[in-house]
């Protein structure tokens, strides 16, 4: 099935080059395996059950309108989970955070995909493990 795609000029960019040192034979390629890759993350999201530890680690711009109350709005919607988190500042308008979590696995779930939703917020990445005595 064809679909069309707008994508700004600096991702395209990028994505050229990752599939070009990939050795991928068309960006229709390069597509469809971040497709793939996109989707077994999403299962795997979707499997975080029980009791979990875990981080986020999330880079975003600070200068977007908002963003900054919509994030501490989200950690203290779940600060019963939220054990720490970590704040640097990368340059002038980005900065990276890394939440510590400890709870039920859907909340863990639920306040990634809030924080990943937001405008702004350029990466996001859930790790999570069940808790020691269960490994």
């Amino acid at each position: 099935m064809r679909i069309g795609v707008s994508l700004p000029n600096n991702l395209l960019t990028k994505f050229d080059r990752i599939i070009e040192k990939r050795g991928y034979s068309s960006r229709s390629e390069g597509i469809r395996d971040s497709i793939r890759t996109y989707i077994t993350y999403y299962e795997w999201m979707n499997d975080v059950k029980g009791r979990r530890v875990g981080t986020i680690t999330l880079i975003y711009d600070h200068t977007k309108r908002g963003l900054s109350n919509a994030l501490s709005e989200a950690q203290h919607d779940y600060i019963d989970i939220i054990k720490s988190s970590t704040h640097i500042h990368l340059d002038h308008d980005n900065c990276l955070e890394v939440i510590i979590l400890d709870g039920e696995g859907a909340d863990v779930k639920a306040v990634a995909e809030r924080i990943m939703s937001l405008k702004g917020v350029k990466y996001v990445k859930l790790n999570t493990a069940p808790p020691g005595d269960k490994i």
